[in-house]
């Protein structure tokens, strides 16, 4: 490893299933950039979220911690309360210039401007929780449009005519150019770039959608059955009420979701090009990852909620840092979102605090002959994730799933449901086996799994005697 600490460039975008890559399997969409990335280091193909939602996914990955364990569970929270240490400020107090652009959450929603936390290691904050003109007072973004003469407003009334160089992906971009060619007196710097799209309302450029053909595209996971499957989860929040994918236009819609990922893409490229002209490509870790999926028009559902299939729970990530990562290679290993802050720890040559319940993936990425195992089983939580006091439609469900390397157990707490999907049989997740008597005996050890973890998520002291 690097003697010097390496600069972090940490890209997340917002709500990106795992399957959206071209490198990685999907001939749909376009992707050099993203691609490059894979191809120059390790990409993690089951890498889980810990949370379906934003704010405690978040919260989750930024300390290294369970939602559960931090009490960050909500979608925008009153406020950060100050549960566990982010990382950037741990980076931060060690010597790290950081910035942020984009969005945060750990707090604050839907118009609330997001109140900052006490210590979240950040020396610039350009703060945009996303790309709309309707919050309490500016933020950075729709500050920037006013200053090249535009009202956010107005624009916003014809998103397809929304010129792609005054697009909030491409102005996340433009700030972390900014920052990767500034002067930061020999400190090594963090960039957080927390782009919000693809996250609906899947809007991008025109330019950017007419590279699709809406009804070539593949569309959703989607059976006749799965509306009776959702119908017995009819008291389970979710965002949407479940429809036939024609019923609201799923090819359209993935269409536009791709051309969205496509101008990630693009800003990707700029990112990396700046690295590369400003001499930096070799001492800087670039990270590419989002916090969540999308449902996309599966089993009937858009959007996000109380659910845990694949492509809302497993997620995109991939870490490149030339000399010092592997190169070109895909890991199968089960991982969590929760790991990236240990490992950059590592990576930077500081302590991991004893409370974080991450585990480093520091050999996975440079040990060639290192297993391609991290962890037996994975988990994600949702406990009233879409806050019932603030959003009437929500009743607020408690929800948890352990997945395995064949098997994906969910509870709905207090409702006698659940889910279990054999993901070898069944990769689709259209059989549920909860019931199946020939199946029992793997319920519960699954559901005696999840039950320990949760348990020793909540005493951190016997964390130790686990097996996460």
């Amino acid at each position: 490893m690097s003697v010097k600490p390496p600069n972090i460039l940490w890209i997340c975008t917002d709500q990106q299933r795992y399957d959206t890559i071209n490198a990685l399997n999907n001939a749909q969409v376009h992707t050099p950039n993203i691609d490059k990335l894979v191809e120059t280091g390790v990409a993690f193909e089951r890498a889980f979220c810990q949370s379906p939602i934003c704010t405690p996914s978040r919260g989750s990955f930024l300390t290294g911690m369970y939602p559960s364990s931090i009490h960050g569970c909500f979608n925008g929270n009153e406020y950060w309360d100050e549960a566990a240490p982010l990382v950037t400020a741990l980076l931060a107090d060690a010597g790290y210039d950081c910035a942020l652009a984009g969005k945060l959450h750990l707090a604050g929603t839907c118009g609330r401007v997001e109140p900052r936390p006490q210590h979240d290691g950040y020396r610039l904050f350009h703060w945009s929780h996303d790309p709309e003109d309707e919050w309490e007072t500016s933020h950075a973004y729709a500050d920037w449009i006013a200053q090249q003469g535009h009202k956010l407003g107005e624009l916003r009334k014809t998103p397809q005519a929304f010129p792609p160089e005054l697009h909030q992906t491409t102005w996340c971009s433009d700030r972390a150019i900014d920052f990767i060619e500034a002067d930061h007196d020999g400190k090594p710097w963090l960039m957080s770039v927390n782009i919000f799209d693809p996250h609906e309302p899947f809007d991008p450029p025109q330019s950017y959608l007419d590279r699709f053909d809406a009804e070539a595209m593949s569309g959703p996971l989607f059976r006749d059955s799965d509306l009776d499957a959702q119908a017995k989860l009819a008291d389970i929040d979710f965002q949407t009420p479940p429809r036939r994918p024609e019923a609201f236009d799923a090819k359209r819609i993935q269409a536009a979701y791709y051309a969205m990922i496509e101008l990630i893409d693009d800003n990707v490229g700029r990112m990396l090009d700046a690295l590369e002209r400003s001499g930096q490509r070799e001492n800087t870790i670039v990270i590419f990852m989002s916090d969540h999926g999308e449902m996309l028009g599966d089993h009937g559902l858009l959007q996000k909620g109380c659910r845990f299939y694949e492509g809302l729970v497993r997620v995109p990530l991939i870490l490149s840092w030339p000399g010092q990562f592997l190169e070109g290679v895909r890991r199968d290993a089960l991982v969590e979102l929760l790991d990236i802050a240990p490992t950059l720890l590592e990576l930077a040559g500081l302590p991991v605090p004893a409370q974080m319940q991450g585990r480093s993936l520091t050999s996975l990425l440079s040990q060639a002959a290192a297993a391609d195992a991290h962890r037996d089983f994975v988990r994600c939580e949702y406990y009233n994730a879409i806050n019932a006091r603030h959003n009437a439609p929500f009743k607020g469900t408690y929800a948890t799933m352990l997945r395995d390397d064949r098997y994906k157990l969910i509870v709905y707490h207090g409702h006698g449901l659940g889910e279990l999907f054999d993901l070898e049989a069944d990769p689709g997740e259209f059989d549920n086996l909860w019931d199946d008597p020939a199946l029992q005996s793997t319920k519960m050890r699954l559901m005696q799994q999840s039950f320990d973890a949760l348990a020793f998520a909540t005493d951190l002291g016997t964390r130790a005697v686990t097996v996460f």
